[in-house]
């Protein structure tokens, strides 16, 4: 990592708050009752993505209203980047998924090309049903596919570089309380 502390307060202090920390909660809120209301007969199987996901599961998780199975998995494209390169299983998930409805949730829906992997390989797994659910889904025409959507979606923001709520800046700012845009990205 070149970045110092320095210009890592930089970037955050000319960074630009797209989405406040009270609408990002709102956001969450209303995805955790439209989860309830879809899955709270279902017995899903939940897999939170790391490390994304961790902020958004972590806030969603209690305000579910039923029983869930928990579970996380690893899988990147950017390994500290600005951008995306080839799909890479940190950790696979170790759960059983024949017959399960899978909901897996992440911090944003840029491409999808991470998202569409998992699925895949929850179908492969035996899933049912595998459903996705994402804090941000960034507006683009660059998506892996034509009118890709998750499931469940929190907020739709600009195409820009973001973080916060789980989104980095170089491995760094998941932590930021709202979702920032980078000046000039």
């Amino acid at each position: 990592m070149t970045d110092t502390v320095d210009e890592l307060n930089q970037v955050f202090a000319e960074a630009d708050c797209l989405v406040s920390e009270n609408q990002v909660h709102t956001a969450i809120q209303s995805v955790a009752s439209a989860i309830t209301e879809r899955l709270s007969s279902s017995n899903p199987l939940i897999f939170c993505v790391m490390n994304g996901g961790l902020i958004f599961t972590g806030q969603l998780l209690p305000q579910l209203k039923f029983p869930v199975q928990a579970e996380y998995l690893h899988a990147t494209r950017y390994r500290q980047e600005t951008t995306g390169g080839i799909l890479e299983w940190k950790l696979k998930p170790d759960a059983d998924f024949n017959g399960r409805t899978v909901l897996i949730v992440d911090d944003i829906l840029d491409e999808g090309t991470t998202l569409e992997a998992i699925g895949d390989y929850c179908r492969a797994q035996g899933a049912k049903e595998v459903l996705t659910a994402v804090l941000v889904d960034k507006q683009h025409d660059r998506k892996a596919r034509p009118g890709l959507k998750a499931d469940f979606t929190g907020l739709e923001v600009e195409d820009r570089f973001l973080f916060g709520f789980g989104m980095d800046y170089k491995g760094y700012w998941r932590n930021a309380p709202g979702i920032y845009a980078v000046k000039g990205l």
